[in-house]
């Protein structure tokens, strides 16, 4: 069964990537949360998506006690999506003011969930490749997914070899023959960010193993009617 995933909690409904998403989304029948973590200058792990607040600080040169109400830590973000499983995305982009060659926020990140228990429940995901090879180094039985913004044969083997559970294309990339390539690797496909429901059919239909969307109580209502 294709699993509705919300992304950044339900954040059409509440502000994103607040404890109010997490929270609404677990309300709503939501099967996991998809949420955003980053560091900051006094070294807490917070969820955030942007690496630079609305107001235009850096988020890696403000320590916590000066953050925004509505910026969680993640322990408090995870307490919040209690009952589901998480996707914890780890941001670690070059081009980010918050950028760590060392991998801080995977070590840290994978401290958090080990206090936490329950390995399978978590899914670590990322955009850099490195930093979800850390994850898999430091602790091998959470799972782990490689964010694409290219879906092809070669991202497919490279995520595969590496020993990650799933591979995360946008949805503009994804088609049938991508889903049956991946699931031939033993990768599970999970794809961002789709609302509307003619696609969302679509993709259930193909056989994609979760959807990550804004709106997952319009996701679910679909999947229902499909599985009637």
């Amino acid at each position: 069964m294709t699993l509705v995933i919300a992304h950044r909690g339900a954040s059409r409904a509440e502000p994103e990537n607040t404890v109010a998403a997490f929270r609404r989304a677990v309300a709503m029948g939501a099967d996991g949360i998809e949420l955003d973590v980053r560091r900051t200058a006094d070294d807490s792990l917070v969820v955030h998506h942007d690496a630079v607040l609305p107001d235009g600080r850096a988020l890696r040169h403000v320590v916590s006690s000066d953050l925004p109400e509505h910026v969680p830590t993640l322990g408090s973000a995870l307490d919040a999506c209690e009952g589901v499983f998480v996707n914890i995305e780890i941001k670690n982009d070059p081009s980010d003011p918050d950028f760590d060659p060392s991998e801080w926020v995977a070590h840290r990140t994978v401290v958090e969930l080990a206090r936490r228990g329950g390995a399978m429940r978590w899914l670590v995901s990322s955009f850099r490749l490195e930093t979800i090879d850390t994850v898999r180094l430091v602790a091998p039985a959470v799972r782990t997914a490689w964010l694409v913004v290219e879906a092809g044969a070669d991202e497919i083997a490279d995520a595969a070899a590496a020993g990650h559970s799933a591979l995360h294309p946008a949805v503009e990339l994804l088609d049938e023959g991508l889903i049956r390539a991946a699931h031939a690797t033993g990768l599970a496909v999970n794809t961002w960010t789709c609302d509307d429901p003619a696609r969302i059919s679509q993709l259930i239909a193909w056989g994609v193993d979760g959807i990550c969307t804004n709106v997952p109580d319009l996701a679910l209502t679909v999947r229902r009617e499909r599985l009637g």
